[in-house]
């Protein structure tokens, strides 16, 4: 039974909210992923909020571009955190999809990463679930140690080589 719905309103939004996916996958959460347009398929759209629920899920990201209504529209129905992903727009850069998702009416609330930031959003929703399970928390943990890491060992080889040489390198 998955634990996380991630939810998409076109195939176009896959490239990015592919990227939620693998950091489930990194924290060892199950998840399904499908695909539904609340503006051109609101029955469907309505069937998976109602029974998202029923299915296990403890919170579902919803990625959107433009008028980004599946975030908002998630949160109405379903009852758990719903975490939306802003998609980037070729009109407003997706500025518009995020002001879509983040202007949520009172009592409605969407929890919202920068556009494009599918990435984070599973993160997120590994912490969420985190809360309540021990050992993915010191996945979490052991995640945070290696991003530091990562950060440290480019720290030292630009001291090792100079900062200019570095550079060169990249």
């Amino acid at each position: 039974m998955a634990q996380v719905g991630i939810v998409m309103g076109s195939d176009s939004d896959l490239p990015v909210m592919k990227k939620a996916a693998e950091m489930l996958e990194k924290f060892g959460i199950s998840y399904e992923m499908t695909i539904i347009s609340a503006h051109r398929m609101p029955d469907v759209f309505y069937e998976y909020a109602e029974t998202a629920e029923e299915k296990g899920f403890k919170v579902i990201i919803a990625g959107a571009g433009g008028a980004a209504h599946l975030p908002g529209m998630t949160a109405a129905i379903f009852p758990l955190p719903v975490i939306g992903v802003p998609i980037h727009t070729k009109a407003l850069s997706g500025v518009d999809s995020l002001y879509s998702i983040v202007q949520m009416p009172s009592g409605i609330p969407v929890a919202t990463v920068a556009i494009d930031g599918a990435a984070n959003a599973g993160i997120l929703a590994a912490k969420i679930l985190a809360a309540g399970e021990p050992e993915l928390l010191e996945k979490i943990k052991a995640y945070k140690q290696e991003l530091k890491s990562g950060v440290m060992a480019k720290k030292e080889k630009i001291e090792a080589v100079g900062f200019k040489a570095y550079m060169e390198e990249k």
